[in-house]
């Protein structure tokens, strides 16, 4: 097996946030990516649903080079492979198999594998991953999942992603054993048809003081 990786926390700096990006063009990417920056982000994650995702990452990487960019929506080792190869700092994936896992962990880019179930935990756990994405959040479980898993699973950190706003944003910040939360919540698919970065920076700048504020008092 190969060795581990950083942790995925060790590299996301600023506030614990990692909104998604969806973008259908490079430049699209780019510009949703900006407005998130400007609102105080310092971490995004370009998931792998359009045909330009990862010329999206070598994009944002290349325009804004002090942003944090990683790729999502990994399923396979070709995917991990290719976001390796276009840029990206770190992969997260909605899911986890062995295969995955093995190809994820020989990228040596620190990773989120998608866990939703206490046996897939363990499974990441084997490989001696102890930071995973659960996955989709509110249909999961949510907060009182998270809860009870902290219990069983003390070693392990979470990035909840799915159903996250800035409505329960704080209350999933607030458990100890969630390192980061992901959604995309910050990028509304009608802002950016619309354009509306201004508003984009708006929510990302009030979800930035949400998650300092958490880091704060902690």
């Amino acid at each position: 097996m190969s060795s581990l990786p950083p942790l995925l926390s060790s590299v996301v700096k600023g506030p614990a946030l990692l909104p998604i990006i969806q973008a259908d063009t490079p430049d699209e990417a780019v510009a949703i990516a900006k407005a998130l920056a400007d609102g105080g982000v310092s971490s995004v994650e370009v998931v792998l649903r359009t045909r330009q995702a990862l010329a999206a990452v070598t994009a944002i990487r290349s325009a804004l080079p002090d942003l944090l960019v990683g790729a999502g929506t990994v399923l396979s080792a070709a995917d991990a492979n290719a976001c390796k190869d276009a840029g990206a700092q770190f992969l997260v994936s909605p899911a986890s198999t062995p295969k995955l896992l093995e190809a994820m962990l020989a990228t040596g880019l620190p990773f989120a594998p998608g866990v939703a179930t206490p046996s897939e935990i363990a499974m990441a756990y084997e490989y001696g991953l102890t930071e995973v994405k659960f996955f989709p959040a509110h249909l999961s479980g949510g907060i009182e999942m998270l809860k009870a898993l902290r219990g069983v699973f003390q070693q392990v950190r979470f990035c909840p992603t799915g159903g996250i706003g800035q409505h329960n944003l704080a209350d999933f910040l607030a458990l100890p054993n969630v390192f980061v939360a992901g959604g995309s919540w910050l990028t509304p698919a009608n802002l950016v048809k619309t354009q509306q970065w201004g508003q984009i920076s708006e929510l990302a700048s009030a979800a930035s003081a949400i998650a300092r504020q958490l880091k704060t008092a902690a």
